[in-house]
């Protein structure tokens, strides 16, 4: 049975959070300007934080994206996830699985699964991830582990499966065209918002280029 509790819609534009680039500024900051440039979504990813810092910022930036209206995961911390009510988690291969995931958030909860193969696509699927973040689809300096997913590979993903796939790894405003015709709905960036300048013009203009792109 495929679950609803995301839309392709809402993956447009899939903004995942890093502090290398916060330059003086909060994540709580940052984070709204992306919203206010367009962002549909947000991953509250958190790699060093220790978990009662990241239980308050999670708390706070939740309560931000319910004002823009956009949902808000949190990255492989299921219990974190579970304690301040996020609105889902995603999960990596590495992690726990999804089936399992499932089983402790509930069935009104949103599950993304990071996949870069037909076959963990497939298995993600069945044991009721609600969408797919695929990639690396180029190369990337944000994740040491992302393994690379060729243009034929995200399209036999889009094709074997009836639930939305974001692209991610590597995806900027100059190179997310080469994207079209592949089936996904969105894309998942971390620096193309969060490494520029202006961070609201920035996702303004990628999110116009997915349009673009998906059409």
């Amino acid at each position: 049975m495929k679950s609803g509790n995301t839309t392709p819609e809402e993956l447009l534009l899939y903004a995942v959070t890093d502090r290398a680039w916060l330059n003086g500024e909060t994540l709580y900051e940052q984070v709204e300007k992306a919203l206010k440039g367009g962002a549909t979504f947000v991953q509250l990813r958190e790699k060093k934080l220790d978990e009662e810092s990241f239980l308050q910022e999670a708390i706070e930036i939740k309560e931000l994206c319910k004002k823009y209206n956009v949902p808000f995961v949190i990255n492989d911390n299921v219990d974190i996830a579970l304690k301040m009510d996020a609105d889902g988690v995603h999960v990596g291969q590495s992690d726990m699985e999804a089936g399992d995931v499932r089983k402790k958030i509930g069935n009104d909860k949103i599950i993304g699964v990071s996949a870069q193969t037909v076959e963990q696509a497939i298995k993600a699927r069945e044991r009721g991830a609600d969408y797919l973040g695929v990639g690396a689809v180029f190369p990337t300096g944000s994740k040491d582990d992302a393994e690379d997913v060729s243009y034929d590979t995200l399209k036999a993903i889009c094709q074997a499966v009836d639930i939305p796939v974001i692209a991610i790894g590597g995806i900027t405003k100059d190179n997310v065209k080469e994207l079209s015709g592949s089936g996904i709905c969105g894309i998942a960036v971390i620096s193309a918002i969060f490494a520029q300048k202006n961070i609201e013009e920035a996702t303004a203009e990628l999110k116009e280029k997915t349009l673009e792109m998906i059409k």
